[in-house]
């Protein structure tokens, strides 16, 4: 996402170029940094793209491949920003953003030291051990007159190599847990506006998607996989629901209807449906407002559903009529 984003999207951070959100939740500022740790042997353990949105007062981290659901506005009319108040709005977050991401990344260096321990270390320790023993044998022939030195010195020479190399693996493996953080390097800013022209069906209602989210947990749960709520970390779907039976996963995007009508995927949703293929579903909820609400499931959406692109809102449209025909139903029984 940082390459990505730094290649497609720089030149308008820096300019802080005016986005449209289709969906209507946004009306404030995003700001990007990329944040790095750093470990003991000077090598870049890590760099992340990190992203916050401002609304007033308000500041809360939200995913970067966001600005991939959001359409520039390109008639919009600029307008004077204090970068300075939006950069020290955004610190302390930034700052809290980079010690929980140099948590994680210690997590991991913890279990590869862990490896490198028992398969390294381990090894290294059985090897000095073999040759102290051969070193006995050997020192044992010469006091018996035995013309051995030659041997002596070899056994001695590469012990000596793997004690240094002993050495050198610890203090590497030591090192390589000694995680510090760089200072975040504030890439820029966007300004998001709500698109007043969007169709208010299409748009997103926050209580229906609540409830038509309720209703995919509810079903995964019944069918006996686990579900886990991601909706909020824009990872372009909505719920990951693991088999543990087989431990395979569903990547879920959920859509909700009052009654019936088409739903949009964003941009970011419709690479993932790309990427992930028969383990992406479409959960597309109708007829809340019934009481009676009917689950459509579609596997692998991109290519099973004639979507239209909707180049201005940055969307997928897919029309009811292709989501009944190609859906399986569920009730609300299950």
């Amino acid at each position: 996402v940082l390459g990505y984003i730094e290649k497609n999207y720089l030149d308008s951070l820096q300019r802080g170029v005016v986005f449209i959100d289709p969906d209507g939740r946004l009306d404030g500022y995003i700001v990007f940094y990329e944040g790095r740790i750093d470990d003991g042997t000077g090598a870049i353990a890590g760099k992340r793209l990190l992203g916050f949105y401002i609304s007033g007062d308000d500041v809360k981290p939200i995913s970067p491949s966001i600005i991939w659901d959001l359409a520039p506005a390109n008639d919009a009319v600029g307008e004077a920003v204090d970068i300075d108040l939006i950069k020290n709005t955004a610190d302390r977050h930034v700052i809290e953003s980079l010690v929980d991401y140099r948590k994680e990344l210690l997590s991991e260096r913890i279990k590869q030291a862990e490896i490198k321990k028992k398969y390294g270390v381990e090894s290294l320790k059985h090897l000095i051990v073999s040759l102290d023993g051969d070193l006995i044998a050997l020192k044992a022939r010469k006091e018996r007159g035995e013309n051995v030195d030659l041997a002596i010195r070899n056994k001695e020479d590469r012990k000596s190599s793997y004690e240094k190399a002993l050495e050198k693996l610890k203090d590497q493996i030591e090192k390589e847990k000694s995680l510090t953080m760089a200072a975040p390097r504030f890439l820029g800013v966007i300004r998001v506006v709500t698109d007043k022209r969007q169709d208010e069906e299409m748009r997103a209602d926050f209580e229906l998607e609540e409830m038509g989210m309720q209703i995919a947990i509810e079903y995964e749960k019944a069918q006996g996989r686990v579900p886990e709520d991601v909706s909020d970390q824009n990872l372009g779907f909505d719920i990951r629901s693991k088999d543990p039976e087989v431990g395979t996963i569903r990547y879920i995007e959920v859509k909700a209807r009052a009654d019936t009508g088409p739903v949009s995927l964003t941009l970011n949703e419709w690479f993932k449906a790309n990427r992930f293929k028969d383990d992406y579903y479409l959960y597309a909820v109708m007829e809340i407002s019934t009481g009676n609400p009917e689950l459509y499931i579609i596997q692998n959406p991109a290519e099973n559903l004639k979507a239209e692109e909707v180049v201005d809102v940055v969307r997928y449209s897919i029309p009811f009529s292709e989501i009944k025909e190609k859906g399986l139903v569920e009730d609300g029984g299950y």
